[in-house]
């Protein structure tokens, strides 16, 4: 018979301690799981075939440019091309979160006043 400790066996003071790291365990791999889905939403998404490295280009201007090329091209997406573009280049600067260095973010941020300007729909003050 297992021995008794403070109101418990020993065995079932083990077998707690066990189940209370599983769930961090399993937390980790899943928090893993979720940092990469978002990856894989800009990668493979429905609505929009991107250029490689589309969010790495040199200026605000050339990644407004080839969003609006992928949003005009693609036959998959539900919305129009403005709404489709605009809603990946939020979706990126949104999920890269903390990971941005401010002059990228700042650029990407320049990028939507672009995209409006390319789409003619006019630059919202920031």
């Amino acid at each position: 018979m297992a021995q008794k400790v403070s109101g418990r066996s020993v065995a079932s003071r083990k077998i707690c301690k066990v189940s209370k790291k599983a769930p961090n365990a399993r937390r980790k791999s899943h928090a893993r799981g979720r940092r990469r889905w978002s990856q894989r939403v800009t990668r493979e998404s429905d609505a929009l075939t991107l250029e490689d490295g589309v969010f790495t280009k040199s200026t605000p201007r050339k990644i407004a440019l080839s969003l609006k090329r992928s949003a005009d091209r693609s036959k998959r997406r539900k919305a129009d091309p403005y709404r489709s573009a605009m809603s990946m280049l939020t979706f990126y600067i949104n999920r890269a979160g903390k990971g941005l260095s401010k002059t990228r973010k700042a650029k990407l941020q320049r990028a939507k006043d672009e995209l409006r300007e390319v789409y003619g729909k006019g630059v919202a003050s920031s």
